[in-house]
C-alpha cells in the first residue's frame, strides 16, 4: 500500500520529537537535576533570549513548538534524502548513528551558532564532554532510529508498484 510522503514524514517526526524531548528531560533530571520546564524554557531561549526565563507558561509552549519544529524539519529532510536515495535506508542502524551525529553537529555548529541567541561554549571538562556525548547518543537513538526505520518502511511501501 502506497503511503503519503507528508503523512509518513510527519508521523516519524512526531515520534522522534516525543522520544527526543522525553530523553532530554530524563537526561537533564538525572545528570543536572534540571526540570522539563527549564529545558523547554531553554529551547524557547534560543529565540527569545533571557526573556524566556522571565515570562509565564507561554514560553513552555514556545519551547515545545520550537522543539517539534526542529525534530520534524530534520525528519522531513531525512525522508527527502531517503526518497531521492533509497539505498540510504538499506542499513538503518548505521544510518541512524550517522544521521544522529549529523543532527548533533548541525544543531551545535549551525543552529546554536548562527540562528539562536545562544553563544556556544567550548566542549571542555569531563562533565561537559560526557553531557555532549550523551546528547549525541540521544539524537542517534531518538531521531536517527525512528527516521531510519520509518523512512525504510516508507521507501519499501512506495517502491512496490
Amino acid at each position: 500500500m502506497r503511503r503519503s510522503f507528508f503523512a509518513s514524514a510527519l508521523t516519524a517526526g512526531l515520534i522522534a520529537g516525543i522520544l527526543d524531548i522525553t530523553a532530554a528531560c530524563i537526561h537533564g533530571y538525572l545528570r543536572n537535576e534540571t526540570t522539563p520546564d527549564k529545558i523547554l524554557r531553554s529551547i524557547a531561549g534560543g529565540a527569545f533570549g533571557a526573556e524566556a526565563s522571565k515570562h509565564g507558561n507561554m514560553m513552555l509552549v514556545w519551547g515545545l513548538l520550537f522543539h517539534f519544529l526542529i525534530a520534524i524539519s530534520f525528519t522531513f529532510f531525512f525522508f527527502f534524502l531517503a526518497r531521492m536515495i533509497p539505498s540510504l535506508v538499506k542499513y538503518p542502524i548505521l544510518i541512524a548513528i550517522l544521521y544522529g551525529a549529523f543532527v548533533w553537529t548541525f544543531m551545535r555548529y549551525v543552529v546554536l551558532n548562527y540562528i539562536s541567541t545562544y553563544t556556544i561554549k567550548p566542549i571542555v571538562g569531563r562533565e561537559v564532554i560526557i553531557n555532549q556525548i550523551i546528547g549525541a547518543v540521544i539524537l542517534m537513538i531518538c531521531i536517527g532510529l525512528p527516521n531510519a526505520f520509518l523512512a525504510r518502511r516508507y521507501v519499501k511501501a512506495n517502491s512496490l508498484s
